[in-house]
């Protein structure tokens, strides 16, 4: 099974207001890494305080870094048609896709599982879902949290082993099967189109 597990690390909480600081992707071949995707993002304005102490990003490690208009087709090219897994999927993907509708570049083509409600289903009663409860429910050695490229390798071994735990006879599930444990539909980045550029009454481009 190959497989990309991803997750960002933001400003704040609200896409397309909020920034994304950093951003961490890793390719699973099985359960081998066969790829890393890995970047501080300079989101050109101050990281307030509260996200830093969240995940430990000040604004001097992200200062002179790529800015997102600069890394997000990288991004794109890297995870090309790979289905995704995400802890909590939709908060990195709606702002992923914010950028991506604001910069007008091409989005990844896979699949986006969320591995939050799935764990709902192979884990019940847990206290919580956070993916550091889950981590250590599994006993999968951690030591960093809220860093992105450390979460998306976490949340990578969080979905082999639920993966593995509702495998039958070795078989994984059908990718259908895997959408139908997160209640939800399917789910992929939009489409995005370039707008054409329009001549203003002077001839210049708008």
């Amino acid at each position: 099974m190959r497989f990309i597990a991803f997750d960002l690390e933001t400003t704040g909480t609200v896409p397309g207001v909020d920034q994304i600081v950093e951003i961490g992707a890793v390719r699973f071949n099985g359960s081998q890494i066969d790829g890393v995707f890995s970047t501080l993002i300079d989101p050109l304005r101050p990281i307030p305080p509260g996200a830093s102490a969240v995940n430990g990003i000040s604004n001097d490690m992200v200062k002179g870094k790529p800015t997102i208009d600069t890394i997000l087709e990288s991004f794109t090219d890297f995870c090309q048609e790979d289905f995704l897994v995400a802890h909590n999927a939709p908060f990195d993907s709606q702002f992923l896709t914010a950028d991506y509708k604001k910069l007008e570049f091409p989005t990844p083509r896979g699949l986006i599982l969320d591995t939050l409600p799935i764990a709902r289903k192979v884990f019940p009663g847990l206290p919580n879902y956070k993916l550091g409860t889950l981590i250590q429910h599994l006993k999968i050695p951690a030591s960093n949290f809220h860093r992105a490229e450390e979460d998306a390798t976490y949340c990578g071994n969080l979905f082999l082993e639920m993966v593995k735990r509702i495998s039958i006879n070795g078989q994984p599930p059908a990718i259908q099967n895997l959408i139908a444990l997160t209640g939800k539909p399917e789910s992929r980045f939009p489409i995005i189109e370039k707008k054409p550029k329009q001549m203003d009454l002077f001839g210049s481009l708008l």
